[in-house]
Protein backbone atom coordinates (compact mmCIF):
# COMPACT_ATOMS: atom_id res chain seq x y z
CA UNK A 1 0.00 0.00 0.00
CA UNK A 2 1.74 3.34 -0.78
CA UNK A 3 1.13 6.08 1.95
CA UNK A 4 3.18 8.66 0.60
CA UNK A 5 0.27 9.76 -2.38
CA UNK A 6 -1.22 8.10 -5.59
CA UNK A 7 1.69 7.24 -8.07
CA UNK A 8 0.89 7.46 -11.65
CA UNK A 9 -1.72 5.57 -13.03
CA UNK A 10 -3.16 4.68 -9.54
CA UNK A 11 -6.77 6.35 -8.39
CA UNK A 12 -6.12 9.79 -6.45
CA UNK A 13 -7.38 10.21 -2.94
CA UNK A 14 -10.38 12.52 -2.13
CA UNK A 15 -9.78 15.98 -2.09
CA UNK A 16 -8.91 17.44 1.07
CA UNK A 17 -10.37 20.72 2.32
CA UNK A 18 -8.68 23.76 1.35
CA UNK A 19 -6.93 25.25 4.53
CA UNK A 20 -7.23 28.92 5.00
CA UNK A 21 -3.66 30.59 6.01
CA UNK A 22 -3.83 33.91 7.50
CA UNK A 23 -2.97 37.37 5.13
CA UNK A 24 -0.64 38.96 5.52
CA UNK A 25 0.18 42.91 5.08
CA UNK A 26 2.88 44.42 2.82
CA UNK A 27 2.72 47.93 3.42
CA UNK A 28 5.22 50.12 0.75
CA UNK A 29 7.26 53.06 1.81
CA UNK A 30 5.22 55.99 2.59
CA UNK A 31 1.40 53.73 2.49
CA UNK A 32 -0.33 53.75 5.50
CA UNK A 33 -3.62 56.05 7.30
CA UNK A 34 -1.77 59.48 7.85
CA UNK A 35 -2.95 61.16 11.22
CA UNK A 36 -1.22 64.87 11.50
CA UNK A 37 -1.52 66.95 14.05
CA UNK A 38 0.13 70.63 14.20
CA UNK A 39 2.85 68.74 16.33
CA UNK A 40 3.45 65.60 14.94
CA UNK A 41 2.79 63.32 11.95
CA UNK A 42 2.08 59.70 12.26
CA UNK A 43 1.75 57.17 10.08
CA UNK A 44 -0.68 53.46 10.84
CA UNK A 45 1.22 51.25 9.18
CA UNK A 46 -0.52 47.85 10.76
CA UNK A 47 -3.84 48.65 12.61
CA UNK A 48 -5.38 46.86 15.64
CA UNK A 49 -7.65 45.13 13.28
CA UNK A 50 -4.81 43.16 11.32
CA UNK A 51 -3.08 42.13 14.72
CA UNK A 52 -3.39 40.46 17.83
CA UNK A 53 0.23 42.04 18.79
CA UNK A 54 0.05 45.99 18.60
CA UNK A 55 -0.44 48.48 16.51
CA UNK A 56 2.75 49.45 14.43
CA UNK A 57 3.24 53.52 13.63
CA UNK A 58 5.58 55.34 11.91
CA UNK A 59 5.99 58.93 13.44
CA UNK A 60 8.12 61.92 12.35
CA UNK A 61 9.52 64.05 15.16
CA UNK A 62 10.28 67.48 14.29
CA UNK A 63 13.20 69.32 16.02
CA UNK A 64 11.93 70.80 19.40
CA UNK A 65 9.05 68.38 19.72
CA UNK A 66 9.19 66.71 23.70
CA UNK A 67 6.34 64.29 24.11
CA UNK A 68 6.56 64.96 27.68
CA UNK A 69 7.25 62.47 30.30
CA UNK A 70 4.40 59.73 30.73
CA UNK A 71 3.19 56.31 32.11
CA UNK A 72 0.67 53.73 30.66
CA UNK A 73 -1.00 51.45 33.80
CA UNK A 74 -2.03 49.25 30.58
CA UNK A 75 -0.04 49.57 27.66
CA UNK A 76 3.17 48.32 26.18
CA UNK A 77 5.50 50.01 23.64
CA UNK A 78 8.79 49.60 21.87
CA UNK A 79 10.15 52.40 20.04
CA UNK A 80 13.24 51.99 17.14
CA UNK A 81 14.76 54.95 15.56
CA UNK A 82 14.60 54.80 11.83
CA UNK A 83 16.45 58.13 11.43
CA UNK A 84 17.86 61.04 13.22
CA UNK A 85 18.45 61.43 17.03
CA UNK A 86 16.20 61.63 19.65
CA UNK A 87 16.44 61.50 23.58
CA UNK A 88 14.69 59.47 25.67
CA UNK A 89 14.42 57.52 29.17
CA UNK A 90 12.51 54.27 29.90
CA UNK A 91 12.71 54.18 33.74
CA UNK A 92 11.47 55.37 37.03
CA UNK A 93 13.26 58.54 38.20
CA UNK A 94 14.36 59.29 41.79
CA UNK A 95 12.66 62.21 41.89
CA UNK A 96 9.45 63.41 39.35
CA UNK A 97 10.29 66.89 38.63
CA UNK A 98 7.08 68.74 37.05
CA UNK A 99 9.01 70.95 34.86
CA UNK A 100 10.82 68.86 32.31
CA UNK A 101 12.61 65.22 32.58
CA UNK A 102 15.71 65.59 30.71
CA UNK A 103 17.80 65.47 33.68
CA UNK A 104 16.14 62.53 35.21
CA UNK A 105 17.82 60.22 36.45
CA UNK A 106 16.79 56.52 38.54
CA UNK A 107 17.74 55.43 41.36
CA UNK A 108 20.06 52.92 40.10
CA UNK A 109 21.89 55.85 38.11
CA UNK A 110 20.20 55.48 34.50
CA UNK A 111 20.04 58.43 32.82
CA UNK A 112 18.48 60.12 29.66
CA UNK A 113 20.29 58.70 26.74
CA UNK A 114 20.66 60.32 23.22
CA UNK A 115 19.77 57.83 20.43
CA UNK A 116 20.55 57.34 17.30
CA UNK A 117 19.48 54.63 13.97
CA UNK A 118 19.09 51.34 15.02
CA UNK A 119 18.38 51.83 18.90
CA UNK A 120 15.59 50.08 20.61
CA UNK A 121 13.51 51.02 23.62
CA UNK A 122 11.16 48.36 25.21
CA UNK A 123 8.39 50.35 27.60
CA UNK A 124 6.82 47.80 29.80
CA UNK A 125 2.84 48.56 31.47
CA UNK A 126 3.97 51.42 34.58
CA UNK A 127 6.91 52.47 33.41
CA UNK A 128 7.50 55.96 32.94
CA UNK A 129 9.38 57.22 29.65
CA UNK A 130 9.60 60.22 27.14
CA UNK A 131 11.20 60.98 24.03
CA UNK A 132 12.23 64.13 22.48
CA UNK A 133 13.95 65.48 19.41
CA UNK A 134 16.21 68.46 20.32
CA UNK A 135 16.99 69.17 16.83
CA UNK A 136 18.15 70.35 14.55
CA UNK A 137 17.43 67.52 12.25
CA UNK A 138 14.09 65.98 12.43
CA UNK A 139 13.93 62.45 13.16
CA UNK A 140 11.75 58.90 12.82
CA UNK A 141 10.69 56.78 14.81
CA UNK A 142 8.64 53.02 14.33
CA UNK A 143 6.20 52.83 17.10
CA UNK A 144 4.41 49.74 18.06
CA UNK A 145 1.35 49.65 20.96
CA UNK A 146 0.08 46.65 22.34
CA UNK A 147 -3.09 46.38 23.02
CA UNK A 148 -4.20 47.63 19.99
CA UNK A 149 -6.37 49.83 18.68
CA UNK A 150 -6.05 52.37 21.56
CA UNK A 151 -3.19 54.45 20.65
CA UNK A 152 -4.74 54.73 17.16
CA UNK A 153 -8.24 55.89 18.45
CA UNK A 154 -5.97 58.48 20.48
CA UNK A 155 -4.12 60.23 17.20
CA UNK A 156 -7.16 60.04 15.55
CA UNK A 157 -9.21 62.07 18.21
CA UNK A 158 -6.90 64.12 19.00
CA UNK A 159 -6.05 65.07 15.19
CA UNK A 160 -9.97 65.95 15.72
CA UNK A 161 -9.40 67.75 18.82
CA UNK A 162 -6.60 69.76 16.92
CA UNK A 163 -8.14 70.50 13.81
CA UNK A 164 -9.19 74.25 12.40
CA UNK A 165 -7.63 77.39 14.36
CA UNK A 166 -9.56 77.23 17.38
CA UNK A 167 -7.45 76.86 20.50
CA UNK A 168 -7.75 73.40 22.50
CA UNK A 169 -7.27 73.36 26.04
CA UNK A 170 -5.17 72.14 27.94
CA UNK A 171 -7.93 70.13 30.12
CA UNK A 172 -9.31 68.86 26.92
CA UNK A 173 -6.05 67.36 26.37
CA UNK A 174 -5.81 65.67 29.30
CA UNK A 175 -8.92 64.53 29.37
CA UNK A 176 -8.28 62.34 26.04
CA UNK A 177 -5.14 61.29 27.42
CA UNK A 178 -6.59 60.10 30.41
CA UNK A 179 -9.16 58.24 28.26
CA UNK A 180 -6.29 56.02 26.47
CA UNK A 181 -4.69 55.32 29.21
CA UNK A 182 -2.31 57.83 29.19
CA UNK A 183 -0.75 59.69 32.70
CA UNK A 184 1.27 62.89 31.84
CA UNK A 185 4.05 63.83 34.22
CA UNK A 186 5.28 66.65 32.48
CA UNK A 187 4.22 68.45 29.09
CA UNK A 188 4.24 68.20 25.98
CA UNK A 189 6.36 70.76 24.12
CA UNK A 190 6.61 71.94 20.99
CA UNK A 191 9.15 74.51 19.24
CA UNK A 192 12.71 75.54 19.61
CA UNK A 193 14.18 73.57 23.37
CA UNK A 194 15.10 76.12 25.54
CA UNK A 195 18.97 77.02 25.85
Amino acid sequence: MNTLGPWPGEDSPSPRPQRTAPTGSVVPPGSGRRIVTPALEVTLKIPGDRTEVGSLFEVDVPAGFDVGAHVHRKAEEFFYVVHGEVELFAFEPAIRSADGWRTWRSADGERVVRAGPGAVVHIPPGCPHAFANPGPAPAQLLFQAAPPPDHERYFEELQLLLRGDVRVSATAIEALRRRYDIEQLTPLRTGPFPS
